[in-house]
């Protein structure tokens, strides 16, 4: 192939390499890689949770707000996805937002990973569990100090787990 005049097949062939390369790093860097829940199915996972657990954690859907038990939840512990178990907040860093979702201004290190969502026209942050890839909801830079970050969390994908 002639750099300086490619072919149309040298063209989507660079072109299709280009668009692979970040997302083929990504999976070589991937600590997630050999997570036994990355093989659970899509069935058996709706066999694990309850209905409304199960639409937001596996696919993307939002609890009503003001319907969470958890939003009332005052004690010392620690909120961990109910998908896989995995610690996400410390008590400590929930706040009261008013918005009708759990709140928290920062995340354990490594237990979220987030993409950009453009489903209702406008880019927002959302985040998933970085061990089951469960949807938790999304984050928003309107939060307190000292991080100025709101997770906003579907109550339906944590379950409290008491210090």
């Amino acid at each position: 192939m002639n750099m300086l005049n490619p072919s149309r097949r040298g063209f989507l062939m660079a072109t299709a390499l280009v668009a692979a390369a970040p997302g083929l790093a990504f999976a070589a860097d991937d600590p997630y890689a050999n997570s036994p829940y990355r093989k659970i199915s899509d069935s058996e996972w709706k066999v694990r949770l309850l209905p409304a657990s199960y639409e937001v954690l596996r696919h993307e859907d939002t609890e009503r707000p003001g319907t969470s038990p958890l939003l009332n939840e005052h004690r010392k512990g620690t909120f961990a996805c109910l998908g896989c178990g995995l610690p996400i907040f410390k008590s400590e860093w929930k706040f009261e937002s008013g918005t009708g979702w759990p709140s928290f201004y920062t995340a354990l290190p490594g237990a979220l990973i987030r993409k950009t969502d453009l489903a209702i026209g406008v880019p927002r942050t959302e985040y998933h569990c970085a061990q089951c890839l469960g949807h938790h909801g999304h984050v928003f830079p309107d939060g307190p100090k000292p991080t100025g970050l709101r997770y906003c969390n579907n109550g339906v994908a944590l379950k409290f787990i008491p210090a």
